[in-house]
């Protein structure tokens, strides 16, 4: 479901070129979810390799991350651990939404509607085994390294950027700001020329980034305080929110009594969710504690060997691909020796 700030936080346009030499800590489950869900055929249906083997996450790390690399970005992917035990209920939500999605594909299938049988199938989206172990081995090629969360990735990338280990977050999702991000990029992996659904129409869609403490200054709040606005509008372990409180509404009760306890009108709902519980994974989230984060040369013929002769990406693309990135590397490391 993700946490509904957008009518609260100030968001500001940005381009990638604005993260060159910058290290950014990506949700990589958030990221993969948006290639599968998004890197698809005309019928709606996955990219698939010989072996009728999924490839559309593999096809949106690749293009990608040579983008990245090429405008000297540095990306670190964090990967989830064990979700949180308050995190059920959204999880059994989201696989029901799956399953009606499946049921309303087969239907626009069989009516012969692919622009909503695309809509549907990109609903049904999720990890099939085997798509982490793969995304990490990819990765690994492209000398891009990755970190293990003991539980929420997005929990992991906000902590680098307090350590000074990444610049930003980059997530769709906006709890990285409860986590404490210092800023959060949106759109980062999804940046670039949109086609909007039902209509032939297209448009730009730039990366946004949001200073959390920038956003806490304007509307006038505390981390805390935004924390249990989060937990009015609902999160992903209360999804269900409160009753008819908005983010604009939450931010009224917060900003007039501060604290949940204090707030008359709720304490029935109150009682009914650990709102304790959750104010604590977001104030002091498990992390994975990193000592250094190393980003390696890209293995070209790993790349390559990978996706063509065991995934059955063409060959001529895959080359055409990695030269590009040869000589936007090459091109910066001769900019650099310039200097002296």
């Amino acid at each position: 479901m993700g946490l509904n700030l957008k009518d609260l936080v100030i968001r500001e346009k940005t381009t990638l070129e604005a993260f060159s030499n910058r290290v950014i800590a990506i949700d990589a489950y958030n990221a993969i979810y948006q290639f599968l869900a998004s890197i698809r055929g005309p019928d709606g249906l996955q990219l698939s390799d010989s072996e009728g083997r999924i490839t559309s996450h593999l096809s949106g790390l690749l293009y990608r991350n040579v983008n990245f690399l090429s405008l000297g970005i540095k990306p670190v992917y964090v990967f989830d651990g064990r979700p949180p035990s308050l995190k059920t209920a959204e999880i059994e939500r989201r696989k029901q939404i799956k399953k009606d999605a499946t049921v309303k594909y087969e239907k626009a299938v069989a009516a012969g509607n692919m622009e909503d049988a695309r809509k549907f199938a990109q609903q049904t989206t999720s990890m099939k085994d085997g798509m982490v172990k793969e995304s990490k081995q990819f990765l690994t090629y492209l000398g891009i390294p990755y970190i293990e969360a003991p539980s929420e990735g997005e929990a992991t990338a906000a902590h680098l950027t307090n350590t000074g280990q990444a610049y930003a977050s980059a997530s769709q999702d906006y709890d990285s700001i409860l986590c404490g991000a210092k800023r959060l990029v949106r759109n980062f992996t999804t940046s670039g020329r949109r086609k909007i659904p039902n209509r032939n129409t297209y448009i730009d869609i730039l990366p946004e980034i949001i200073e959390t403490q920038k956003t806490l200054d304007e509307i006038g709040l505390t981390r805390e305080e935004l924390i249990d606005v989060g937990i009015l509008i609902g999160t992903d372990f209360n999804p269900n929110g409160f009753e008819r409180i908005g983010p604009k509404t939450a931010m009224k009760l917060i900003k007039q009594y501060s604290r949940l306890e204090d707030i008359p009108q709720i304490q029935e709902q109150l009682q009914e969710i650990d709102f304790k519980q959750i104010r604590n994974i977001f104030l002091n989230p498990e992390v994975a504690e990193v000592d250094e984060i190393v980003f390696n040369e890209v293995d070209y013929e790993g790349v390559t060997n990978y996706l063509v002769k065991e995934r059955s990406f063409s060959e001529d693309r895959i080359q055409s691909t990695l030269n590009r990135l040869k000589k936007a590397l090459e091109k910066k490391s001769q900019n650099l020796d310039q200097w002296f």
